[in-house]
């Protein structure tokens, strides 16, 4: 815990360096920005599929910015998950931050604390590319890679596909996560945007369980893939 503390006051002072550096530079230079966005509000087609929701939101400046995202799936008040990262992101090139930070994984219980490492950026032929390394408070090791695209059919009608990765270095028996590649999600949603800020979208959804991660949950009785059609909106500020 000692560890989360020292962080914890890093990002504070890194907080407190980007909000001083407009001392050093011109508004009109450098000026503080700010975003806010809904990157997925959804509901499955079906009465029992879950709800789930994706948000990141900054503000800072050209080079230095404090980010938060958060993350959420909710089916019942005995089957949901919250995840919220804070983290301080630092432009290395064009296009591309490294991110250092917090994550705190609030359900399902018990509660997880991960130092994280991670860069975001767009990859050549515009791939939307977020990775992060994380550390546990008990050892714990993890890793996320998340990639996406947006195929434009026409001006507004525009359709993204999306991958995601998750690997454990070790299990979590309190969880039911194996270690090695724990699961994986693939999507396809077709949006439709009314603005540039506000576009509803339906889509496929589907996600598999992996490895040891996979006979844990064959062993609760669990399933270990599910497909879904889902229908929401996304939206930026």
């Amino acid at each position: 815990m000692k560890n989360f503390n020292s962080l914890g006051f890093t990002l504070v002072m890194a907080t407190a360096s980007v909000m001083s550096s407009l001392s050093y530079a011109g508004a009109e230079d450098d000026p503080l920005l700010s975003y806010v966005a809904i990157d997925q509000l959804e509901k499955g087609l079906e009465s029992d599929d879950p709800i789930s929701f994706s948000f990141q939101a900054w503000v800072g400046y050209d080079m230095d910015k404090i980010w938060l995202k958060t993350s959420s799936e909710y089916q019942n008040s005995d089957d949901q998950g919250l995840e919220v990262q804070a983290l301080y992101s630092h432009a290395v090139a064009p296009y591309w931050d490294m991110q250092m930070g917090v994550r705190r994984d609030i359900k399902p219980s018990p509660s997880r604390d991960w130092l994280v490492l991670g860069f975001q950026g767009l990859a050549p032929y515009f791939f939307d590319i977020d990775g992060a390394f994380f550390v546990g408070e008990k050892g714990q090791t993890s890793i996320r890679l998340s990639i996406e695209q947006e195929w434009l059919i026409t001006q507004k009608l525009i359709l993204t596909p999306e991958f995601e990765m998750n690997a454990y270095g070790k299990s979590d028996d309190e969880l039911s996560m194996g270690a090695g590649l724990t699961d994986i999600n693939a999507g396809l949603r077709l949006k439709y945007e009314i603005t540039r800020k506000f576009a509803p979208y339906i889509g496929i959804d589907w996600s598999k369980k992996l490895g040891a991660t996979a006979d844990l949950a064959r062993d609760n009785g669990d399933s270990i893939s599910n497909s879904q059609f889902v229908i929401g909106v996304t939206a930026w500020f």
